[in-house]
């Protein structure tokens, strides 16, 4: 067995455990733990392809399990994210409507739609330097947003709010991710250009991180008795990455 081949597949096996064990936590409601577990599995996602094209050993196998472990850990553990909290602030709130416990079921169809946006990333040519829809990992980085953001729903204020419009604002969300997953609209990659980081080449680039920076800094200023701020900025940061793409989106659709 040749090791070096292997270095990249074992660190892409670290990014589907950390996808496993997000979503065991998630399922009994250790939200938080499994947005870090989410966190820390986009961390060896970016570092496996690196570790390939560093060593020189890319291959169809890598690719392969690379799709396999995004969708747990970009699917699957993100999806249990938010029916964890959509269920456990229905329980706070005593609902025990069965058309409402239902309804809270519609964010599982997120593992569906982002499997389908694999398979067709791995069968897409044209998404070497840009994608096509938005990547499996920005879905799951808004959920993580919002995991860290939501506080103890034990507050009687928040149930208030939770009744009245948190819970059709997850699903909805949910529901325009997994649309925005699957569609062709054409979005940046983030990746720079090293070897040329001038303005011109990396402008939407710099764009995209001076406004996460300008949203880092508004969270942090924001008091708020409901919600965590400045996490809630990680989940704002994708919403602006899907503007921005739309925005630049002849731009980026042009790129070859």
């Amino acid at each position: 067995m040749n090791i070096k081949k292997q270095i990249p597949n074992i660190i892409t096996l670290g990014n589907l455990f950390c996808g496993v064990v997000a979503t065991y936590c998630a399922i009994k409601s250790q939200i938080q733990e499994a947005a870090l577990l989410i966190c820390l599995g986009i961390v060896f996602d970016f570092f496996d392809g690196l570790t390939a094209r560093l060593l020189k050993v890319p291959s169809d196998i890598g690719k392969e399990l690379d799709s396999l472990a995004d969708l747990v850990t970009s699917g699957v553990a993100p999806a249990f994210i938010a029916f964890s909290t959509l269920q456990n602030g229905l329980d706070t709130t005593g609902d025990t409507s069965a058309l409402t416990h239902c309804f809270s079921y519609v964010v599982l169809l997120m593992p569906l739609f982002a499997a389908l946006r694999l398979a067709k990333f791995n069968l897409d040519d044209e998404q070497h330097h840009s994608f096509r829809g938005l990547p499996t990992p920005a879905n799951a980085l808004v959920w993580v947003g919002v995991a860290l953001a939501l506080p103890n729903l034990q507050d009687a204020a928040f149930n208030e709010i939770w009744r009245m419009w948190w819970m059709p604002v997850i699903v909805t969300l949910s529901l325009a991710l997994d649309v925005l997953m699957v569609s062709r609209l054409p979005m940046f990659s983030l990746k720079f250009n090293f070897k040329d980081m001038s303005w011109p080449t990396n402008k939407t680039r710099y764009i995209f991180l001076i406004g996460c920076v300008a949203i880092a800094l508004a969270m942090s200023l924001t008091n708020s008795m409901f919600i965590r701020p400045i996490f809630l900025s990680i989940s704002l940061s994708i919403i602006w990455y899907i503007a921005l793409s739309i925005i630049t989106r002849k731009e980026v659709g042009s790129q070859k």
